[in-house]
């Protein structure tokens, strides 16, 4: 539901945010602005947003898509990506990396003519795929092998295979060569030291259901969880303690941080964006839950513009339910395929 915040004082950028009528800035307050329709055959599931162009790649199963949001329209494909996952960038050396969940590889390909380069082994599954910048790695969490595949981003060499103990879903780094990682069927998040190539801590999600989106504020150290039953638990990255926890949308599969404005979102299947924002020192409040569309389970944020991009598309009725199929699920209707544009006032 769409709601504004009255009344009550809210610390974003060392600023207060509050009424209007305090003469003090208020919270922005976000909305949906755009539909464009992209259409294309294929499911979806991570989006990763350049800021240096501004543009959106966007997983569809077999390739990926890269999006102009001002256009509205795809201006380039990453092609032979099968089961594509995840989009990782590494603009200093003008390369990118897919997580090709079907045949078990990490695609690299050329930022600038997105024609591949290499491709890497990984474990089986790969998944969610983080480059960080302070090692200058790549890495790739595999969904069915349990661990995680380390990959020297210059060089395309397999640094190390570490195995994780669970299911990993989405990291994060903090810039210093620590990357976090959710593992989704044991509920905890994984530390791993980046430098030396192993586990660092496992601290265990108390109240958080199968872990999915994680995104991290790297100033304060503090990571925002996404849950499967609907709540965000915000953790410290030092110690692993546990500071809240929040109420969000259904289905999140992706959270994101604004570090500009202290603004975590959780972006959910049911067709909500939920917005928190940070009182002050561990303090935060749910700011809106932004009506968007079923299905707009992920995202991808542009900061700079205080936008937001989500991905659904409609689907037909659902098929009757069979022995070999009793969760069957519905077909999207072809040419539906849509970026949705938030943003704020």
């Amino acid at each position: 539901m769409r709601c504004c915040l009255a009344a009550c004082a809210l610390f974003v950028t060392g600023l207060v945010f509050a009424s209007p009528s305090s003469g003090q800035r208020a919270p922005p307050h976000f909305h949906q602005t755009a539909e464009l329709v992209l259409g294309g055959e294929g499911g979806w599931d991570y989006l990763t947003f350049d800021p240096g162009t501004g543009r959106i790649y966007i997983s569809r199963s077999s390739r990926v898509d890269v999006v102009d949001p001002v256009a509205g329209r795809v201006v380039g494909t990453i092609s032979d990506t099968p089961g594509v996952h995840g989009v990782a960038l590494a603009p200093k050396l003008h390369k990118g990396f897919t997580s090709n969940g079907r045949d078990g590889t990490v695609g690299v390909f050329d930022l600038d003519t997105l024609g591949p380069v290499a491709r890497v082994r990984a474990g089986s599954n790969p998944d969610a795929i983080l480059y960080d910048p302070a090692t200058d790695q790549v890495f790739a969490f595999n969904g069915g092998s349990h661990d995680v595949t380390i990959i020297g981003a210059g060089s395309a060499a397999v640094m190390r295979t570490l195995p994780l103990g669970g299911k990993p879903e989405f990291a994060a780094a903090d810039g210093h060569g620590n990357v976090y990682v959710n593992i989704e069927d044991t509920a905890e998040i994984v530390a791993i030291d980046g430098r030396r190539l192993d586990i660092k801590a496992r601290w265990p999600l108390k109240g958080c259901e199968a872990p999915t989106g994680l995104a991290m504020d790297v100033e304060r150290h503090r990571l925002f969880v996404g849950c499967s039953n609907k709540v965000m638990t915000v953790v410290d990255a030092k110690d692993g303690r546990i500071i809240t926890t929040l109420p969000i949308g259904a289905g999140c599969d992706a959270t994101a941080f604004d570090p500009q404005a202290s603004l975590a979102f959780s972006s959910n299947g049911d067709g909500t964006l939920t917005v928190i924002g940070r009182e002050g020192a561990d303090r935060y409040a749910v700011l809106q839950n932004v009506p968007t569309k079923p299905g707009a389970r992920t995202m991808a944020l542009d900061p700079k513009r205080q936008r937001v991009y989500l991905v659904t598309a409609d689907y037909g009725p659902r098929p009757p339910a069979t022995a070999e199929q009793p969760r069957p699920r519905s077909a999207m209707v072809p040419g539906t395929f849509t970026l949705l544009v938030v943003e704020a006032n």
